[in-house]
């Protein structure tokens, strides 16, 4: 009967609308989960009798599924180094297991933390995976977890000292011959350098500049001699010293320096070798304007480093945008512990909930293609940011509305449908 029919329609609307409403409570909850895709529902009619007859009238309706958007949510800067974002497609790995299941999850969630042992892991606690530095810091090809060294940083002894400066093509040679034991009142410039020993000890080395005509200079490195193995307490070691020529024009014409310089810290490695680097001269094929000069300017550094370090502590992680993972140590090193996997799909509808902001992969999503962030149509990356839910608040409620009315508008079928009942039944009457 055509009125029967019309208040089960009306009751398939209303089970539709009420499973909606459940869809939408679900987004307006998670407006402020980080990594967050909302769902909307699609409906589908249904058939009132056989297929291709022309004059049936439709069942009603019913919720055909709820899908999810994938939409990009807006980045917010954290200023938490741990907080990774992705904008684009793609997703954080993590391994675990979650609600019994164990294997690789999927996130938009960036909210990562160190474990206790130096392993990236996610607020679940689940291991976050990528590609492993190895020791010569290149990355490996397999995916496992990220693993920060909390063990201490081995010191690295200084090996090469690089000075770039300017000497005063106007200075005069010092009236008093060079004597390391005096080396202010003979030399017209110095600078000191902190460089490290086998066991990260640090240790000042001075070099004294000394003009000895015009365009000549001599320089001489010197240590203290109560560092140096086997010298006495109180003076300077000279353990090294090189002769430096320079054309009219003040470029670095060539420099005699008599190799590396050995030189034996107390209780260190003995005879550890310092390069001094002073810029390529024009006799070795530079232009011999990189390094040091003489021009008519006041003598003056304009940088100056060396190679060596002490021991440190891990301090800090770091995360740039192509998704390297580094620990930050307190001596000032930085060394990289991983790269960050970014998994991409074929189909992200077909991704299958797991909960707690996490996917996993299945037969309509595909497998999961590996790689990194930037790379092969995957998002870029974005430091120190989480992405937000994707949620529109304003276009829930409004969707509130409209579910709203749906609801009493189907049950306003049913109650009329009532009424048309209720006049057959009193025609008997």
């Amino acid at each position: 009967m055509s009125i029967t029919k019309a208040m089960y329609a009306g009751v398939s609307g209303l089970s539709a609308e009420s499973n909606t409403l459940s869809i939408v409570g679900e987004n307006i909850a998670n407006t402020n989960t980080v990594g967050f895709k909302r769902t909307r529902a699609t409906f589908e009619n249904v058939l009132g009798g056989a297929i291709g007859a022309p004059d049936n009238a439709g069942g009603g309706v019913r919720l055909g599924r709820a899908q999810q958007i994938f939409a990009q949510g807006a980045l917010m800067n954290t200023g938490q180094a741990t907080d990774v974002a992705l904008s684009g497609d793609g997703f954080f790995v993590v391994n675990g297991t979650l609600g019994g299941v164990s294997g690789n999850f999927y996130t938009r969630a960036g909210q990562l933390t160190v474990r206790h042992d130096g392993v990236l892991v996610n607020p679940q606690g689940m291991e976050v995976q990528g590609y492993s530095a190895n020791a010569s810091g290149r990355f490996d090809g397999k995916v496992g977890a990220i693993q920060l060294s909390t063990a201490q940083l081995p010191p690295k002894p200084s090996a090469k000292i690089s000075v770039t400066a300017n000497l005063d093509a106007s200075a005069t040679p010092p009236t008093t011959p060079w004597d390391p034991q005096n080396p202010g009142a003979s030399s017209n410039f110095s600078t000191t350098m902190t460089v490290y020993d086998s066991l990260g000890k640090s240790h000042s080395v001075d070099l004294y500049f000394s003009k000895t005509g015009a365009g000549t200079w001599d320089v001489h490195a010197l240590a203290k001699g109560d560092e140096v193995a086997g010298a006495n307490p109180g003076e300077n070691v000279e353990f090294a010293t090189g002769q430096m020529t320079f054309d009219s024009a003040g470029a670095l014409q060539d420099i005699q320096w008599g190799g590396p310089a050995p030189i034996s810290f107390n209780g260190a490695t003995p005879n550890q070798v310092l390069d001094f680097d002073f810029g390529t001269s024009i006799a070795a094929g530079g232009t011999g304007l990189g390094g040091t000069t003489q021009f008519g300017s006041a003598s003056a550094i304009s940088a100056q480093s060396q190679d060596g370090y002490s021991s440190g502590d891990l301090a800090g992680v770091k995360i740039d945008a192509d998704g390297t993972v580094s620990g930050v140590y307190s001596n000032g090193q930085t060394v990289a512990a991983g790269k960050l996997a970014i998994a991409k799909f074929r189909s992200n509808d077909g991704l299958g909930r797991a909960g707690q902001n996490m996917w996993v992969a299945t037969r309509d999503s595909g497998e999961a293609a590996l790689g990194i962030a930037g790379e092969g149509g995957r998002g870029a990356l974005a430091a120190g940011a989480l992405e937000q839910s994707n949620v529109d608040i304003a276009e829930q409620f409004v969707g509130l509305i409209a579910h709203q009315r749906s609801f009493q508008a189907n049950s306003k079928t049913i109650t009329t449908a009532d009424q048309m009942l209720q006049e057959l039944m009193a025609i008997k009457q």
